[in-house]
């Protein structure tokens, strides 16, 4: 059996990692990696390769930054000659970036299986591109591999035939697990030891001039009580420079972190403030209370289950509810079902067992 896996943003990384493994332990299959250079930067795409282990990818399709109708379509009009070349019996697309609608396409236009890893996740918001490439991503793939029950849920109501769906776990929690034990080696000898963890980097966030403004000001009263480490996405980051922003009083900045070191200061943080989806799964399984800039998440789990409350962009509530976690109130998760570390074992069971 040939696989060929789709990777082009940080996310996907982490997920690729432990399903390539599985599949490296089982016999007559060969695997390729194409990476999209949807992500180029080296701290958002290079070190993650390094960290988790993974060889260098067996193709790089260059593309690099644009807006979604661009990337989109150079990553599909670049994908179309390799896919035609390696013709593999099954493309595994991951998460729900441009690269994995862009790919799945072309692969449903070249009568080539999908496979789709971490599907029926909904936010139910269609003004967020992530939400409009798992919907159709989904509706392409031929076998959807979900990470928890609602995912199922989601694709019943929509239609697609629960012979195509398999409920696995988490494969980010399965990377999560087998990495921890090293991210201890990078925690730093000055970590404070109370301190929130900030991430911050969706369009609909820092794209909007009077929000960031509002939320530097906050970040810096904040820190009056708890320092703040910030790493700043490079999204962020030319945002807050393009307006002249500076925070004020004890805000850590930080470029990027690796896999590892962004780990190591989950773990030991206090709080972790974010409007990232996989840290809410991340601090969910550290047991890590989480505040989500959003009005929504498709990973409604963590908030059912886990340590994860939703905020909205609403900075009353964000100091109302780091003075809850700050008093000892924080909000006590669960783990939820099949996140375990093996997710990417039931998934290459599946693959293993096709006609």
């Amino acid at each position: 059996m040939r696989v060929l896996h789709i990777v082009g943003a940080r996310p996907n990384f982490m997920k690729l990692a432990p399903v390539h493994r599985a599949l490296q332990q089982r016999p007559n299959c060969e695997q390729l990696v194409v990476h999209t250079g949807q992500h180029y930067d080296f701290n958002m795409s290079d070190v993650f390769f390094q960290e988790l282990g993974i060889s260098a990818p067996d193709v790089n399709l260059g593309v690099g930054s644009a807006s979604h109708a661009q990337q989109t379509a150079q990553i599909m009009a670049s994908f179309e000659p390799v896919l035609l070349e390696h013709r593999p019996d099954i493309v595994l697309v991951y998460g729900d970036v441009n690269s994995t609608v862009a790919t799945a396409l072309v692969c449903a236009k070249l009568g080539i299986r999908v496979a789709h890893v971490e599907a029926g996740l909904r936010s139910f918001d269609r003004s967020m591109p992530e939400e409009i490439n798992r919907l159709i991503t989904d509706q392409l793939a031929d076998l959807l591999f979900t990470p928890s029950e609602d995912g199922d849920a989601n694709l019943a109501k929509e239609g697609v035939s629960p012979e195509r769906v398999h409920l696995v776990g988490n494969v980010m929690i399965d990377t999560l697990v087998r990495m921890l034990p090293n991210s201890d080696k990078l925690r730093p000898k000055d970590l404070p030891k109370r301190y929130v963890l900030m991430t911050m980097h969706r369009p609909s966030n820092v794209d909007d001039p009077e929000w960031l403004k509002c939320l530097l000001k906050t970040l810096g009263e904040i820190s009056s009580d708890i320092e703040v480490l910030f790493p700043v996405h490079p999204r962020t980051r030319e945002r807050i420079q393009k307006l002249n922003l500076n925070g004020t009083g004890k805000i850590h900045w930080m470029d990027p972190a690796s896999y590892l070191l962004f780990l190591s200061l989950q773990k030991n943080a206090t709080v972790v403030v974010t409007d990232s989806g996989g840290i809410q799964e991340e601090t969910t399984f550290l047991g890590v209370p989480c505040l989500t800039m959003r009005e929504n998440t498709e990973r409604p789990i963590t908030v059912t289950m886990g340590t994860n409350r939703l905020v909205g962009r609403d900075f009353g509530k964000l100091r109302a509810e780091l003075r809850y976690v700050l008093d000892g109130k924080a909000k006590k998760g669960q783990v939820p079902p099949l996140w375990d570390g093996n997710a990417a074992t039931r998934i290459a069971d599946v693959l293993c067992n096709l006609n």
